[in-house]
């Protein structure tokens, strides 16, 4: 691949990035902000790599440092609240049917058991913030139940786009069949393939850097 070499666990952290962790999940589970891990000087190297916090691959290494006493005034005999700071993670799904958007229709997510409903925007988009540890989900797409688009969601484990997973779990996503073996087999060149012709590039069945990047960009747009 064009970027193989960052296809390897990079990083020289104390903590072992297990599958389905990212920066997120990582600073929610030791009590930090994301921004305080992604930006620490000993994971230099991995933002580098990685370039985005919510994809790293099984192996990776994250400095996580011990954390600091923090101490706050208050009067005795009162009550006082504290606010932990953080922001939840956001769940972006574009939905479309024949090539088309489904604009402004009704949905229903199931995050991990917590129920929301909304509607698509006018690009077919389904934008909420959810957990940064969040596993798995079901969206429910349309009204009436013969009109309906039901997909389960898979929210953690995306390999970046530069590892032979990461291509394929991309290629599946999208609707090109690529069984994540973690090897440059047949069904990925074949996926690959297809997804080229699709997109107009050449169809050699490699990943390529450029399409590697096409295949990030059409996974995130």
């Amino acid at each position: 691949m064009a970027e193989q070499a960052a296809a390897k666990p990079v990083g020289g952290g104390n903590h072992v990035v297990k599958r389905g962790e990212c920066i997120e999940s990582i600073a929610l589970a030791h009590g930090f902000l994301p921004d305080t891990l992604w930006n620490h000087p000993d994971n230099a190297q991995l933002k580098r790599e990685r370039k985005d916090p919510s994809l790293l691959l099984p192996g990776d290494r994250v400095q996580v440092p011990d954390p600091r006493l923090r101490q706050e005034q208050g009067a005795d005999g009162q009550k006082h609240r504290f606010r932990r700071k953080g922001l939840p993670s956001r769940l972006r799904v574009r939905i479309l049917r024949d090539g088309e958007p489904r604009k402004n229709e009704p949905y229903t997510l199931n995050i991990d058991g917590r129920l929301s409903q909304g509607s698509t925007d006018g690009d077919g988009v389904v934008e909420v913030p959810v957990p940064p540890n969040a596993q798995r989900g079901t969206l429910t797409v349309g009204q009436d139940e013969k009109d309906q688009q039901k997909f389960e969601l898979r929210l953690s484990g995306l390999d970046p786009v530069a590892s032979i997973t990461g291509v394929q779990q991309r290629l599946e996503n999208l609707g090109y069949p690529c069984p994540a073996s973690g090897e440059l087999d047949e069904p990925t060149r074949s996926a690959l393939a297809d997804f080229q012709r699709a997109c107009d590039l050449e169809a050699t069945g490699e990943p390529d850097q450029k399409t590697c990047d096409k295949l990030a960009a059409e996974h995130d747009a």
